[in-house]
């Protein structure tokens, strides 16, 4: 007899979050997920990997919030749970990161296959579909162009040539008091965090 093979321990597939919650990666539960981890998470996570101007990094919390606040702009009279898909548009984030555009691709499907499971689990958690209609994922995604195009030609120093080369230059963002409310600064982790939920108490 050859010697016994040492019985090897699972690999661990979830995370603790600050809740006390264990979310499990491969299969995410909806009951394991709270609004409190997302916005600490996000409010955490810096876009465009920390490459902004600022004190402090620009995070994926404050996209959220900007993002929710351009599909308003866009669709004034949009239903309130459209406007919360919005804010949770980027929510995977608080536990894979914001990892940048060139890094998905590389990546490949898998990588999208998990974010979409947990994309469907958050979206199942605060009451939405978990695929959302077409015609509003297409104007989220509107919105989140637009906000990569101030974020790149404001904070992450693209020309605004390349920033349109790659996010395509806004519509609809004319009008008195438009550049100033879009007018850019990084929030620190906590304000990020507050406005974040602030917004999600006021969908909900």
């Amino acid at each position: 007899m050859g010697a016994t093979r040492e019985k090897k321990e699972p690999v661990r597939a979830w995370q603790r979050m600050l809740s006390g919650r264990r979310l499990d990666l491969l299969d995410p539960s909806p009951v394991d997920i709270e609004i409190e981890d997302i916005a600490h998470g996000l409010s955490r996570v810096a876009r465009w990997n920390g490459q902004t101007a600022g004190e402090h990094a620009f995070s994926v919390a404050q996209h959220c919030v900007l993002v929710e606040r351009l599909v308003s702009i866009f669709r004034p009279r949009i239903e309130r749970r459209w406007r919360l898909a919005a804010l949770l548009h980027d929510a995977p984030e608080y536990v894979i990161g914001d990892m940048i555009s060139p890094f998905k691709a590389a990546l490949g499907l898998d990588y999208k296959d998990f974010e979409k499971r947990l994309e469907c689990a958050i979206h199942i958690r605060f009451g939405l579909p978990a695929t959302l209609p077409a015609e509003i994922a297409a104007l989220i995604k509107r919105a989140d162009r637009a906000s990569a195009f101030l974020e790149a030609t404001q904070l992450a120093g693209f020309s605004d040539e390349e920033a349109a080369r790659f996010f395509g230059r806004p519509r609809g963002l004319k009008g008195p008091g438009i550049d100033d409310l879009f007018r850019l600064s990084p929030w620190p982790a906590e304000r990020a965090k507050a406005e974040f939920l602030r917004r999600f108490r006021t969908l909900r």
